[in-house]
């Protein structure tokens, strides 16, 4: 008898269309590798949460929502109530990775190379820079970079701006040179993927907008490098505690000839993206691991706390 697993997509963040598209994919993989699925479409009532998936009986959810409530431990923590296994990482670990400041000072405490960088408050946007140009401003809990921006040189900040509710941002050093990412799937590291956009960052039109971003697998970097990044996506992975399938994202500073290329830690994905141009599904088909087999392995892997 297969297994019957419910799907959570959708949700209330700003990332709700890209979840959407998460757990109809996922979805699809998942009846193609023999389960039983459901699909439930998430709001911010933990009520009719808890309804929905009373009714659907799963033996294992997989959890396919994206952003604030979705993958900052308050689903994982109904999830652990209820007593029903979830894919991905548990509340503890998907709080600590959704909160940047938090996990900067993890990642530092474990020797992960970070970006200069600072929380600042609201008060503090209106004043002179925070830090010198080019920096980057960020949601200290949002993901798939919604909200973030670079503050470039002759160019008037927008801090002052900011759109979101939040009183406190993170800002931090601009790291030029190449984007690299890296799934780990369990405590193994399927490779390194380099990301480039014309977008001149991977934000997230060029994310998830088809023709967006164009990916190189595997990254064509120094073989020394190249396991180097494997190496730190996985200490992250563990420093924050992260279980099932999770994703670095780096940065590969190689722009200074007079000086060794650099890897900088930017932050960990608990809950990738499974859209058709999701990186995590590509990485383990370069490992020759199919979506199916893939979503198998999350399902089989799925636990709570």
């Amino acid at each position: 008898m297969s297994k019957r697993v419910t799907v959570l997509m959708g949700g209330a963040s700003a990332e709700r269309d890209v979840s959407l598209r998460s757990g109809a994919a996922a979805a699809k993989a998942l009846e193609q590798a023999g389960f039983e699925v459901a699909l439930v479409d998430c709001g911010r009532n933990p009520a009719e949460l808890v309804r929905a998936i009373s009714e659907t009986k799963p033996d294992v959810v997989f959890n396919a929502l994206h952003g604030r409530f979705g993958e900052d431990g308050c689903v994982q923590g109904v999830l652990d109530l209820l007593g029903v296994p979830y894919t991905h990482s548990g509340l503890l670990a998907s709080a600590a990775a959704m909160d940047k400041a938090f996990a900067r000072a993890l990642f530092q405490a474990a020797g992960i190379p970070v970006a200069e960088g600072k929380v600042i408050s609201r008060a503090q946007m209106a004043d002179p820079d925070p830090l010198p140009r080019p920096f980057v401003v960020k949601p200290i809990n949002e993901g798939s970079s919604v909200g973030v921006f670079v503050v470039k040189d002759n160019q008037p900040s927008p801090i002052s701006a900011w759109p979101f509710d939040a009183e406190e941002v993170l800002v931090e050093s601009f790291i030029p040179g190449r984007e690299l990412t890296v799934a780990v799937m369990g405590n193994r590291a399927l490779g390194v993927l380099e990301i480039t956009s014309d977008h001149g960052f991977y934000d997230y039109e060029a994310k998830y907008a088809p023709g967006g971003s164009r990916h190189i697998m595997p990254a064509p970097i120094p073989e020394a490098d190249y396991a180097e990044a494997c190496r730190l996506a996985v200490a992250a992975h563990k420093a924050l505690g992260c279980r099932g399938v999770s994703r670095a994202d780096l940065r590969y500073d190689d722009t200074d000839p007079g000086q060794p290329p650099r890897l900088v830690m930017l932050e960990v994905n608990t809950q990738p993206g499974m859209t058709g141009t999701s990186l995590v599904p590509e990485m383990a088909a370069y490992q020759g691991i199919s979506f199916p087999d893939l979503v198998r392995w999350m399902v089989e892997e799925a636990r709570c706390d």
